[in-house]
């Protein structure tokens, strides 16, 4: 009996191990630039997208905007959307890390990664200091359930990742669902 248990887990244990490695070796391929344990740059020459273009949102006018200042340029913020004002149209973009807000967007999430709280909403990852909430770059390993819309899919090295706001993702399986782990942030100015 304990034979044939054997050799019914042998291939069970080989896929295992095939796994693990396999995922260790993409996520290696990934990490080579790392400058620290908690952030890995990814230069973004090494970054190709999978569409040349992508589509540029913009409105006319923003009836209940707020007036950010972030590196001495003006910012907008409305409805749980950042915009900078190119040629008199209001163009959505991400927000930069150091952004800073008062009221976190409605529908943020909390998400903790070795202790440490963030607040995800939209793409961007929060941090709560003196009263506000900050953009940040969150640490390499953080899992998000959910991307969101206006993500790209990006190839590095051959391998398939999802880009939003310059932070890479790699999909992973959580408990049998689906979600996407924090791998790296594009450094563009490398």
């Amino acid at each position: 009996m304990k034979s044939l248990f054997k050799k019914s887990m042998l291939p069970l244990v080989l896929v295992i191990a095939v796994s693990t490695s396999y995922s260790q070796t993409r996520r290696s391929t990934i990490n080579e630039n790392s400058r620290t344990s908690t952030s890995t740059r990814i230069s973004s020459s090494r970054v190709t997208y999978k569409k040349e273009k992508t589509k540029v949102e913009s409105v006319r006018t923003i009836p209940n905007r707020t007036v950010l200042k972030h590196n001495g340029q003006s910012y907008y913020y409305d409805n749980n959307k950042y915009y900078t004002l190119s040629r008199g149209r209001y163009i959505v973009i991400a927000p930069k890390v150091g952004f800073k807000i008062k009221v976190l967007p409605a529908n943020h999430k909390r998400i903790s990664h070795r202790g440490f709280n963030y607040y995800y909403a939209n793409g961007i990852f929060y941090v709560h200091l003196n009263n506000e909430y900050e953009v940040v770059d969150p640490e390499v390993g953080t899992i998000v359930s959910e991307l969101p819309s206006g993500y790209e899919k990006v190839v590095i090295d051959g391998l398939t990742y999802y880009e939003y706001a310059n932070i890479l993702y790699e999909k992973i399986q959580v408990n049998g669902t689906r979600a996407y782990e924090v791998v790296g942030i594009i450094d563009i100015a490398s």
